[in-house]
C-alpha cells in the first residue's frame, strides 16, 4: 500500500526562496518610483505563496517514516532520512520503523487436555508498511498487542502442557511452539503492515490450584521412566552375562540355576540400596 511521496531536498527549496527574496529586494530597490508599488504588491504576493510552500519542509529521522495526506487523500510516504520538501499544506503522521518488543500479560487458559495453565510470551516486531499501519487499523500498537494475546491463548488450547512421554508436541517444546506462534502472529498482523520477527514463551506453568497435583504426577512419571530404563539395562546386562558364561564354557547352567542367577543379578542391578552378598557353601539342590 505504501508508495513514495513527492520530495526534493529541503535545502534546495530554502535556497530557491533566498534567491527569490534577494532578487525581489534588488528589484524593489532599483525600480523607478512609478512602478515600485506594483513590484511590492507582486513580490509580496509571491513571497506569501512561497511561505505557504515552506509548510512542505519536513525532517525525517533514521528508522522513521512520514505518512503524508493532502486534504484527506493519501499521497505517499517519505522514509529516507534527511531534510526534505514535500507536498505543502499536508498532514504528516510519524511512524517509527524501529524494532520493538513487549511481553504479553500472563494468560490463564486451559490446554488441550483441559488443564489450566499460565502462559506469557515476548514478541519482537516492527512496522514494514507505514501506510497500512496508519490507515488499515485504528492503532497498530494496540492491534499487535491484542492479536498477540489472542494468538497465544489459541496456541495454548491446541497443545497439552506436557507430552508425558508421547510423541505429540507439547507447550514445553520451546523452539517448535515459538515458531508456530510466530507464524500465526505474522498472518494476523500482516493487515496492519507489521512484521513479527520473533516470539518466545517466557512463562509457562500450571495454575496454582493444580500445580501440586501436576508436580506429583510428573514426579511419578519420572520415577516410572527411570525404573523402566534401569530394568531395560539390567535385563541387557543379565543377557550379556549369560552369553559370556556360555561362550567361555565356564560352567554349565541348567534352567533352575539360570533362573536363580537371573533373579540375583536383577536384584543387585535394580535395587535402590546396596545389596548384602550371601555366600552359598552348599549345593543349589540341598
Amino acid at each position: 500500500m505504501s508508495r513514495p511521496a513527492f520530495r526534493i531536498p529541503g535545502f534546495a527549496a530554502l535556497g530557491a526562496l533566498l534567491v527569490y527574496l534577494v532578487a525581489a529586494g534588488a528589484a524593489v530597490a532599483f525600480v523607478s518610483e512609478s512602478v515600485r508599488m506594483i513590484v511590492l504588491i507582486v513580490a509580496g504576493s509571491v513571497a506569501g505563496v512561497l511561505l505557504l510552500l515552506l509548510t512542505g519542509l519536513v525532517v525525517v529521522n533514521p528508522n522513521e517514516a512520514k505518512v503524508i495526506q493532502f486534504f484527506g487523500r493519501y499521497v505517499g510516504t517519505v522514509d529516507s532520512p534527511g531534510f526534505w520538501f514535500t507536498v505543502p499544506l499536508s498532514d504528516r503522521q510519524t511512524v517509527s520503523l524501529r524494532v520493538r518488543n513487549f511481553e504479553t500479560a500472563e494468560a490463564k487458559v486451559n490446554d488441550a487436555d483441559g488443564n489450566p495453565v499460565e502462559i506469557a510470551a515476548v514478541i519482537v516486531w516492527r512496522v514494514t508498511d507505514p501506510a497500512k499501519a496508519v490507515f488499515a487499523v485504528d492503532s497498530y500498537q494496540s492491534y499487535v498487542s491484542i492479536q498477540s494475546e489472542s494468538a497465544l491463548r489459541h496456541l495454548a488450547t491446541c497443545y497439552p502442557y506436557d507430552s508425558l512421554g508421547s510423541e505429540r508436541m507439547s507447550l514445553r517444546d520451546g523452539a517448535q511452539v515459538s515458531e508456530e506462534l510466530t507464524e500465526e502472529l505474522r498472518e494476523r498482523v500482516d493487515t496492519a503492515g507489521v512484521e513479527v520477527i520473533e516470539s518466545r514463551i517466557t512463562h509457562l506453568a500450571y495454575a496454582p490450584e493444580i500445580a501440586q497435583a501436576m508436580l506429583r504426577r510428573q514426579q511419578a512419571n519420572a520415577i516410572v521412566s527411570a525404573r523402566r530404563k534401569i530394568v531395560d539395562g539390567a535385563v541387557g546386562m543379565v543377557h550379556m552375562a549369560l552369553e559370556h558364561i556360555a561362550e567361555a564354557d565356564m560352567v554349565e547352567l541348567d534352567d533352575e540355576r539360570k533362573a536363580s542367577m537371573v533373579s540375583n543379578l536383577l536384584v543387585v542391578l535394580c535395587s535402590d540400596h546396596a545389596t548384602q552378598p550371601v555366600v552359598n557353601t552348599g549345593s543349589l539342590y540341598t
